[in-house]
């Protein structure tokens, strides 16, 4: 049998990964003031022994007022920081997989409650509420509370914070950061016409929409080790009329590459409370593709992927470089294990896993030396096994 693409190795910037399946970040809405708690070593543990090839930590805020709850994970000072540190020291000791961290702001889609109590904005004055900004005065849903519109002291604030952030987690040893330009958060908000309507350079053209994402994007790279990966996810339509779309997606994954950008992760929506989406298995995959047509970095492409078929289609066809699990390897944490069987590839997990199989399926593993020769039987208390 032919090794299948999805196990085929890849080279993004420094880093050299074993397979095409990474996972993308997913807001866990557990954190105390911005700093991670037990959920998160438990979360990003399991994760990190799925046998994909990286692991990428949720949507982290830059600033306190960036996070989209009060709930969410921040890295603007010392104590997130440490509490971070505190994380990826448990997770690190168990696992060698790659590990990134999605750093972003949420402009006027902030302050609001935690998914599970309804997800409702929370304005000023509420207790886990606050003033939220944007580059426009104008809300996501017109019943929420206005954001304020940012001056150029603001801009430059959350320039810095970015950056800031971006060395915190170059002490912490994270292998990449990615920036989120996607699903309707600051950067996106400076890049659609529908949230930016400012007359100053930062916006009306696509340029000028353009110029606050890729000041941010300058100041990352700047502030990250150069032999580490720094990425952008973007969405690529808004799906309502007059708003983002993918020829100006095209354009701007084109401005990123000549920036310096390792990788591009290819979303859409969020934007808009009108957006009209079709949801359906790879529906984002078409705008990945364009994508990919259009660059020379490796591509990301997400989305109700959930069967191995189809994401070994998705690397054997070119749609995309990567393909993203998010709901799905909640759902099944060992999606790569199973993918791998499915597909005659190999997943390499942790040494105490490896009789996880029965002998008949030890070649899914790879492994440093031999592996276990026989099942090991465990004793119950009555002496049997």
């Amino acid at each position: 049998m032919a090794h299948p693409a999805l196990f085929q190795p890849i080279r993004v910037h420094d880093l050299e990964l074993p397979n095409r399946i990474v996972i993308a970040p997913m807001c866990q809405y557990s954190a105390v003031d911005g700093q991670m708690t037990d959920w998160h070593t438990i979360h990003l543990g399991q994760l990190a022994m799925s046998g994909a090839a990286l692991l990428t930590i949720e949507a982290t805020a830059v600033l306190p007022e960036g996070r989209i709850t009060w709930a969410d994970v921040g890295l603007y000072d010392d104590a997130t920081e440490e509490a971070m540190r505190q994380t990826l020291e448990s997770v690190r000791r168990w696992s060698d997989m790659g590990i990134g961290i999605q750093l972003g702001h949420a402009g006027r889609k902030a302050s609001t409650e935690v998914p599970w109590a309804g997800g409702a904005q929370l304005p000023p004055g509420h207790e886990h509420g606050w003033q939220t900004v944007a580059p426009s005065a104008i809300p996501y849903h017109p019943q929420e509370n206005a954001p304020v519109a940012l001056d150029h002291a603001g801009l430059r604030r959350i320039r810095d914070a970015f950056a800031d952030a971006a060395r915190r987690a170059a002490r912490l040893g994270l292998d990449f950061v990615q920036l989120h330009g996607a699903h309707g958060y600051l950067l996106h908000q400076f890049l659609s016409p529908l949230s930016n309507q400012r007359s100053d350079e930062y916006g009306g053209s696509l340029e000028n929409r353009m110029r606050f994402p890729l000041e941010v994007f300058d100041a990352v790279r700047a502030a990250f080790p150069a032999d580490r990966a720094v990425t952008m996810r973007v969405s690529a339509t808004d799906s309502v009329e007059d708003g983002w779309d993918l020829e100006q997606t095209i354009a701007f994954a084109r401005a990123l590459e000549v920036h310096g950008c390792d990788a591009i992760h290819v979303s859409t929506g969020g934007l808009h409370h009108a957006q009209r989406i079709a949801a359906g298995p790879g529906y984002q995959v078409p705008f990945a593709r364009s994508v990919k047509q259009a660059v020379s970095i490796p591509v990301v492409a997400v989305g109700l992927i959930t069967d191995p078929e189809h994401a070994e289609a998705i690397i054997a066809n070119g749609d995309a470089d990567i393909v993203a699990l998010a709901r799905t390897i909640l759902y099944d944490p060992r999606w790569p294990w199973h993918a791998a069987e499915k597909l005659g590839g190999t997943v390499r997990p942790p040494k105490q896993y490896l009789r996880a199989h029965p002998a008949r399926h030890r070649h899914l593993f790879q492994v440093d030396g031999p592996a276990d020769p026989a099942p090991v039987w465990i004793r119950d208390e009555k002496g049997t096994r």
